[in-house]
Parts: structure tokens; C-alpha cells; sequence
């Protein structure tokens, strides 16, 4: 696709972007507002502090005696008796966002992931709206019993009543693209997870070291404690920072507790997210095994993979099917045959100086084609086209419904 000639944007349109996220930490987030903010006039509704950038923003946190508990009766129940509707217009974000963002006019709302779907397509108001789905909802978290009760249903519903609503949609691999595509018979663009391209180079290996990172939440469902295994099966050679975020704060203290045997596992201090590549440029080895406790883990494209390549790193992973086809697409890294530690640090301990130092060599040779401004022209032409008369096609009122 030919570079969009953004000059044709009328900088006085009106968008909204629409997440129920902190939007100043969420990185695909930031990198719509990055993307947009010097070509139209943007406004962002969202969760947490004003993002740094040329914004108009709305907080969509309830005050604090207004927020809504799951675990009180009325939420719970119609949960459970399958009240999609009900249940989601009385969310206390989307009644905020009803009476603070209805009624002004916008030419485009993006909204992020399916629970931001509805009241998008109702503040957009027949206005076109593009939807970026950042994970399958209707699985996201299907491994455990009390959300399939709570959640899968109700997500079921929504993708079923307001996905063919929306004018277009993005998600962020392609097992995603496909997973909606079969149930829900909508199509929706790639446009993965990778951060701004950085301008860095590799670092030198020291001889006989290898060092190496995992950065990211600190989420207990992601199982961090299996690389902590791996590192007891691998030789003198290796080392593993962790870099974690979050506030799961006893998961935290389960993994020092863990690795505290093992004086070669460090946990270094998070740095801003705009600062990840440039911090984790000092180590060889990118490390992450996922294993497939559901839907959305199982086809993950998380930003950290184009993290550790837009780091100049080589990368180690487990059977991944998306991360491991851009991985040997590249001939970035290795790929383990199995999710157990045991097959990981087999790989890795068979690993070579030479080896690693080629894997970073090409992790750098891939960094111009891995990056978000390889997709932004996609993702240009894509709003470019919303923006243009008679894009928003038959959508349907979007409003509650008894």
C-alpha cells in the first residue's frame, strides 16, 4: 500500500477515542493518540491521568462512592439471569460516559475492545466507528469458572448484537481476525502490537554471558513463575531480570520468594513505557513462556515480542503459534516445542555466543518492518476512508433497549 497523503486530513474533524483503560499506560492506546494527535482534532475519554499529548480528555472514573460493585446483588444478578443490557448500560463508566460524551459531535469514534463498543456506537451517534479489538472478549479470560459464569455470556452477547454495527475493525493478529470472522462473521484488519521504531543498535555479547529480560505485568494467570523454573535448568552463562508492573502485590512477593535461591534472578525497577527498548537494549535475550490457559493466551501478540526485536534482542518463547511465526518468520530467536520449562531451557542451553549475537543481528535487520510505523499507513488509510462521506453505511441505533 502506497504512504497515505495525510496532508488531506482535515485537521478540523472531530475524533474520539474511547477506552475503558488508563490511557496514559496503555500502549496501543497511546500509539492511536500518537498517530492522530497533529493530523485531526482528537479527544480521548478514558480511565486514570491525561495523557502527555495534543488532547482533549475526559475521565470516565466514577467517584468513588459511585463505583460499581460486581459483588453486590444487583450487578450479580443480572449477570446471571443473562441481562446483558441492563448490566452494561448501568455500568457506572458508561453512564458517566452517556452524560458527559452524548450529544457532541464527532466524524469518528474509535473505540477499544468490545466493552467500549456499545456506548461508542451511541455517542457516535450514526457517526462511523471503528473498533480496535485488543483481545477475543467472548474468551478473554475462559480458564476461570466464576468469569465464564459473570463474563463469557455477556460478552457472547454484545459481540453478537453490536460487532456488524461497526463501520470497520481492527485486532491485533491474525488468530483474533480469524476467531471473530468465524462466530461473528465480521472482518477486521491486522494491526499488531509493536511500538514506534527505535534507533538502536545490538550490544556486543560479553563472551560466555547471557543476559537475559522479561518485562510486563505481574499477572499471576500468566504463570511468570515457569521462567524462574527454566532458569534452575539453565548453566552459569545465563541471568534473568524481571521488570514487572502491576499491583498484585502477594503474586509479586510469591516470585522474589521463588527466584530468592537464586542469586543469577534480579528484579529491576519498571521505567516508562516509552523507555523500555532503550532500557532492555543492555541484555541478549528477550524471554517469555506463555503458556495457553485460554483462548486469548494462546493466540497472544503481546507489544513485548516487537519490544524485545525493536531492542536489538534475541528472542526465547514457547509454542506460541503467533509469536512463534514472527519469531521464525525472522529467524529472530527460538522456539520451544513444549510450554514446559524444561523444553525452553533445552533450547536455550544449547544456544551459542555466535548464535545469540546472530539472533540480535537479525532482531535488527526486522526492526524496520516490526514497528508501528510500518502499520500506521494501514491504519491512516483505514480512518482516512471512515472520515469520507457516507462511510458509517447502515449502522443501526446503538442505545439501550429494554
Amino acid at each position: 500500500m502506497g504512504r497515505v497523503d495525510t496532508e488531506q486530513m482535515n485537521p478540523a474533524r472531530n475524533v474520539l477515542i474511547l477506552s475503558f483503560s488508563p490511557i496514559h499506560r496503555d500502549p496501543r492506546v497511546m500509539r492511536q493518540i500518537r498517530l492522530l494527535e497533529s493530523r485531526l482534532r482528537l479527544s480521548v475519554a478514558g480511565f486514570g491521568t491525561p495523557p502527555d499529548a495534543k488532547v482533549s480528555f475526559t475521565s470516565l472514573d466514577p467517584a468513588p462512592g459511585r463505583r460499581f460493585r460486581l459483588r453486590t446483588f444487583g450487578p450479580q444478578a443480572k449477570l446471571l439471569l443473562g441481562l446483558s443490557e441492563s448490566y452494561y448500560w448501568s455500568r457506572p463508566e458508561v453512564r458517566l460516559g452517556l452524560k458527559t460524551l452524548q450529544g457532541r459531535n464527532y466524524d469518528l469514534v474509535i473505540a477499544n475492545d468490545v466493552p467500549a463498543l456499545p456506548l461508542g456506537l451511541r455517542i457516535a451517534n450514526g457517526a462511523p466507528l471503528l473498533l480496535d479489538a485488543h483481545e477475543y472478549s467472548p474468551a478473554e479470560l475462559e480458564d476461570r469458572l466464576t468469569w465464564r459464569i459473570r463474563y463469557g455470556r455477556h460478552y457472547q452477547k454484545l459481540c453478537a448484537r453490536y460487532l456488524n454495527r461497526a463501520s470497520a475493525m481492527t485486532t491485533v493478529c491474525r488468530g483474533l481476525a480469524e476467531e471473530y470472522k468465524q462466530n461473528f462473521g465480521v472482518s477486521a484488519t491486522v494491526i499488531e502490537n509493536a511500538p514506534a521504531r527505535q534507533n538502536l543498535r545490538p550490544r556486543p555479547i560479553q563472551p560466555g554471558r547471557i543476559r537475559m529480560i522479561h518485562h510486563g505485568g505481574a499477572q499471576r494467570a500468566r504463570r511468570l513463575e515457569l521462567m524462574i523454573d527454566v532458569m534452575a535448568r539453565l548453566d552459569q552463562r545465563f541471568s534473568l531480570d524481571f521488570m514487572l508492573v502491576g499491583n498484585d502485590a502477594s503474586y509479586l512477593q510469591e516470585l522474589r520468594n521463588r527466584a530468592s535461591r537464586d542469586p543469577r534472578i534480579r528484579f529491576v525497577p519498571p521505567v516508562r513505557m516509552e523507555d523500555i527498548c532503550r532500557m532492555t537494549n543492555d541484555y541478549d535475550v528477550g524471554l517469555y513462556l506463555l503458556p495457553p490457559l485460554n483462548f486469548n493466551q494462546r493466540f497472544a501478540l503481546p507489544n513485548k515480542l516487537f519490544e524485545f526485536i525493536q531492542a536489538r534482542l534475541a528472542i526465547a518463547i514457547g509454542p506460541s503459534p503467533e509469536m512463534a511465526r514472527i519469531v521464525r518468520q525472522h529467524g529472530v530467536g527460538v522456539v520451544a516445542d513444549s510450554f514446559e520449562p524444561a523444553a525452553l531451557a533445552g533450547v536455550l542451553s544449547s544456544l551459542t555466543d555466535q548464535e545469540v549475537s546472530l539472533y540480535k543481528r537479525a532482531s535488527h535487520a526486522a526492526a524496520d518492518r516490526l514497528c508501528f510505523e510500518a502499520a500506521a499507513d494501514r491504519m491512516l488509510a483505514l480512518i482516512e476512508r471512515l472520515l469520507q462521506p457516507g462511510a458509517a453505511g447502515g449502522q443501526m441505533d446503538a442505545g439501550p433497549r429494554s
